[in-house]
């Protein structure tokens, strides 16, 4: 049955901000469908109020809000476009849903003859009212925990004295487990409880039975109206229940599941798909199973939406659910619709996997001081990784090399534990480090039982490290010239890194390197095809690993290589890998934006990132895509495997800008602004000498390797002092200190956790105002997109500060200084593309803080607030295509845009909330204002020193 052809125009909500719990995922689901949506020739009309993402970009839709999200702004838009048919709530995440629900109880859907597609809305209220859930799964005979519902704070105390502890509070109608808390002694269960009723919007907790130690499990579903379901992608979570979702380590397809549990699972889920509702649309099941040979199944939750793991699933199966599953809302039925990687068989079909890939997630805990670091039901990371592998300790080791935390896989790097007893404490209270502890655990010579007993991790995960351990140890008894060709094949088809093999050796990553050359042993590369290779695809999205020669009848000996080179001219764009404070999905835009354009100017484009909740990592939107860790090596291979006319560095953040030494090095040819550049902008010598040539005022600094350097500058800079490591991002350790005392103790523990850094020491400038500027530059001319200034004062982080662009109270004298230094700075680094100056202005001076020579956290909220695609223009101008004067710039804004930032500090009770100079928002906003009478700018502008911490 065809799509319905009364739906002419369809409202998409977004998800707003990231926060923790809710991050680009969302964004990738709701770019999907309205891509998918347009191509049916139906209007798009999308509202987000997040600047940062890809989804809000003009060419998504045919109209796109950045409004807040309210139903005020929802009648608003309903107003604008009485034509409007439906709406797509099914993308956006909890905050789509909700405002959902809150616009159906207002009656705004009926007053404007608007319908919902994707989920009906006794779907939500089913899935979402706990009550109501446990009662749906009674009558339909589905096992469940033993829980009640309770929505007063003495029906919890009556549920927790039937059911005796441990307990589990979850909170109705949350997002990333908000609330959500184990108690294991009564002690703890007044606050718990207080806290789970206080974080629900309708005051209600389902108390239920814990099942600890049981394993969690959950399968991605997509059904049509005519009631055809397929499962796309089962997700088996190393960790057992009691760890959240988000927070768990994660494989598919399931590894330990038998086949009869799996098949009854399915069942149960198809099961519960159909009886919440009547609706075309995704859906996502989790379940708990007993760990032991009975395999018991109890259903934890069901989601009538695309959510985390649905991006996952995506990548992992190379099946687009969020695509699919709008047409599937628009009527279309799953037999009708093709398969988007063979372009041959249907989307009525379950992916097959040959190969394996885990999920590991991202934490950022460094940027919450006395945040409580151990992991449970309330989702505590900020983004993750994918690694594909042709098995699981290769989709492990490549996970763990793309997570960017100075690791260079499991265990043979020097930094393991090798304490017994911390070993034991990270195994009890599981904690963001636990995939390496493990192997620390077994390295120590802790019995598999013990950890077993303690992590309640399967056994079958257990001795898969194991034999990783076993295999380290077997190699770190041979050198490098007497290592056998057979076990480095090995040790590299189980993910180890070459730095890893040198490490065991105690010889150089460039020799392991050139052994492996020497004997044969190469990456190759596979396609994620969807149908382990049944059918042709027609999608070049890939992953490396390494295989045994092959020998021929004829003698002649060769491995298969699935990725063909073209003979165009290609570009390589690296990718800013997992999303964390200070780096998110901004940079993902820019990426985004630069592959299209390096597309228009006739180059093959080639990704490489290891993110799977962003578009850039979509199948279709590099001509080529490489699901690697953003890590040297891999990096490397790809690049002598393409041979490309060189690598764009300046979209991907930091990730991509740290690699451009290396690139350098290696005589691989950077698009855009050289890495001499770059340097000159990082190192602090090089970039005031240069200052001091322009005649341009910076902060007095110093640079300090020890303590006592540090207690000597002071007496010549004065205090207060800024202290930062070199090369960080997002602020990361900096403070601003008043005395030596403090100086001594912060410079300490920032050589404890950065040794061998240089420390800068500015001399800070009290009640300074702060801006910032970011430019176009193509050597010879400068073309300045927008100018911002902060709210708060300078001190506070630039990505934690509220922003106004233009500035709302800079003098003629002020601005033309800023222009004037924005314009010599930009042509003595020989900027190609993208600069980001940030300034301090003082008694009308204007000094300058740093100057980064790449995409920064604002473009995509200046390219919004214009509505102009200057990353576009940017990258054509890195690539030698274009001059910043072949460009017609016409920016439009209407009174002022404000970047809001958005703290996720809910998610961590009792943490210091002050703001300084590192960044803690996990997102941001985007609110515009006619003039700065508007009430929203004079409350911010008035709470502006609220915030001063040091």
């Amino acid at each position: 049955m065809p799509k319905d052809t009364s739906i002419k125009s369809i409202l998409i909500i977004g998800s707003g901000p990231i926060i923790i719990g809710q991050a680009c995922e969302f964004d990738y689901a709701g770019s999907q469908a309205a891509r998918s949506i347009n191509e049916e020739g139906i209007e798009v009309i999308l509202i987000n109020s997040n600047p940062a993402t890809i989804m809000t970009d003009p060419s998504m839709a045919d109209h796109v809000y950045l409004k807040p999200l309210t139903t005020k702004s929802i009648v608003e838009i309903l107003k604008a476009h009485p034509n409007i048919d439906a709406v797509l709530p099914t993308m956006g995440g909890q905050t789509a849903l909700n405002l959902c629900l809150e616009a159906e109880e207002k009656g705004i859907w009926a007053d404007f003859n608007v319908r919902l597609i994707g989920v009906d809305i006794n779907a939500i209220n089913i899935t979402e009212d706990r009550e109501q859930f446990k009662q749906l799964l009674e009558k339909i005979g589905i096992p469940a925990a033993p829980a009640k519902t309770a929505n007063s704070f003495l029906k919890g105390k009556e549920i927790a004295q039937e059911f005796g502890f441990p307990l589990v509070i979850r909170p109705s109608f949350t997002l990333g487990g908000t609330g959500a808390a184990f108690v294991h002694q009564k002690e703890d269960f007044d606050e718990l409880l207080t806290r789970g009723l206080e974080a629900s919007p309708i005051h209600e907790v389902l108390i239920d039975k814990a099942l600890l130690g049981w394993k969690e499990y959950e399968l991605e579903l997509l059904r049509d109206k005519n009631d055809n379901v397929v499962i796309i992608c089962s997700i088996e979570n190393m960790d057992p229940m009691g760890i959240h979702t988000g927070d768990s380590i994660t494989v598919a397809p399931a590894m330990t599941l038998s086949d009869t549990t799996y098949q009854k699972m399915r069942d149960m889920a198809i099961k519960m798909m159909r009886s919440i509702g009547n609706f075309a649309g995704g859906c996502n099941v989790q379940f708990a199973v007993s760990p032991d040979e009975k395999e018991d199944i109890v259903a934890i939750e069901i989601n009538p939406r695309v959510s985390r793991s649905s991006a996952l699933a995506s990548k992992a199966t190379g099946y687009p659910i969020a695509k699919i599953a709008s047409k599937l809302a628009l009527g279309y039925s799953l037999d009708e619709l093709q398969n988007q990687i063979t372009k041959s068989t249907s989307a009525l079909f379950e992916p097959t996997l040959d190969y394996v890939i885990v999920k590991i997630p991202r934490w950022n805990f460094d940027k919450f001081e006395g945040a409580d670091r151990t992991l449970g039901l309330q989702m505590k990371s900020v983004g993750e990784v994918m690694g594909i592998g042709r098995s699981f300790q290769e989709a492990l080791h490549k996970a763990t090399q793309s997570l960017e935390i100075k690791r260079n896989g499991l265990g043979a790097d020097g930094k393991g534990y090798t304490n017994y007893e911390q070993i034991i404490d990270k195994l009890t209270h599981a904690s963001w480090d636990r995939v390496f502890v493990i192997y620390d655990a077994i390295a120590m010579g802790i019995p598999l039982s013990r950890i077993h007993e303690i992590t309640k991790i399967d056994m079958w995960f257990l001795k898969q490290y194991e034999e990783l351990y076993l295999l380290e140890k077997e190699i770190s008894t041979f050198k490098i010239d007497d290592l056998p060709k057979d076990l480095l094949l090995e040790a590299k088809q189980k993910g180890f890194a070459d730095r890893q093999i040198a490490h065991m050796m105690g010889c150089l990553e460039s020799q392991v390197y050139n052994k492996r050359e020497e004997m044969g042993v190469k990456r190759v590369y596979k396609l994620v095809d969807t149908c382990a290779a049944e059918f042709e695809a027609k999608t070049p999205y890939y992953y490396s690993t390494f295989e045994a020669e092959i020998e021929k009848a004829d003698g002649t000996k060769y491995v298969s290589n699935e990725s063909v080179v073209s003979d165009r001219k290609k570009v390589v764009v690296l990718g800013s890998g997992p999303n964390r404070i200070g780096q998110g999905i901004e940079f993902d835009y820019s990426c985004v934006h630069g592959v299209l354009a390096a597309a228009e100017c006739g180059y093959e484009t080639i990704m490489i990132n290891c993110n799977p909740e962003t578009v850039s990592t979509d199948f279709d939107t590099a001509d080529k895509l490489y699901f690697e860790p953003v890590f040297w090596e891999h990096i490397y291979d790809i690049i002598r495997h393409e041979k490309p006319e060189g690598v764009i560095v300046q979209l991907g953040g930091q990730t991509a800008l740290k690699l451009a030494e290396k690139l350098d090095r290696y005589g691989i040819k950077i698009l855009g602004t050289s890495f001499d550049a770059l340097d000159l902008a990082e190192d602090r010598g090089r970039f005031s000498d240069l200052l001091t040539e322009l005649g341009i005022p910076f902060p007095k600094f110093g640079i300090a390797e020890s303590a006592d350097e540090a207690s000597k500058l002071a007496d010549s800079l004065d205090f207060p002092l800024l202290v930062r490591p070199s090369y960080v991002l997002g602020g990361q350790g900096m403070k601003i200190v008043i005395n030596k005392q403090e100086l001594e103790e912060h410079v300490i523990d920032l050589l404890k956790s950065i040794p061998g850094n240089k420390l800068l020491l500015d001399h800070y400038l009290d009640g300074a105002i702060e801006a910032e500027a970011d430019a176009i530059c193509d050597g010879e001319n400068v073309y300045i997109i927008g100018i911002m200034e902060h709210i708060e004062p300078c001190g506070v982080h630039s990505g934690d500060s509220n922003a106004t662009l233009p500035p709302f109270n800079l003098g003629e004298f002020v601005m033309q200084q800023i222009k004037d230094h924005t314009k010599k700075i930009a042509i003595a680094l020989k900027t190609l593309g993208l600069i980001n100056i940030q300034f301090a202005i003082k008694d009308d001076t204007v000094y300058i803080i740093e100057a980064n020579p790449r995409a920064s956290r604002t473009v995509p909220f200046i390219a919004k607030a214009y509505g102009e695609p200057y990353v576009n223009y940017a990258t054509k101008v890195m690539l030698g295509h274009n001059k910043v004067t072949d460009f017609n710039f016409n920016p439009q804004l209407k009174g002022f845009a404000i970047k809001q930032p958005v703290f996720s500090f809910n998610k961590f009770p009792g943490v210091n909330k002050q703001l300084g100079p590192e960044m803690k928002s996990t997102g941001e906003s985007i609110l515009f204002i006619e003039d700065l009478k508007d009430d929203q700018f004079y409350e911010l502008y008035s709470r502006r020193k609220m915030y001063l911490s040091r």
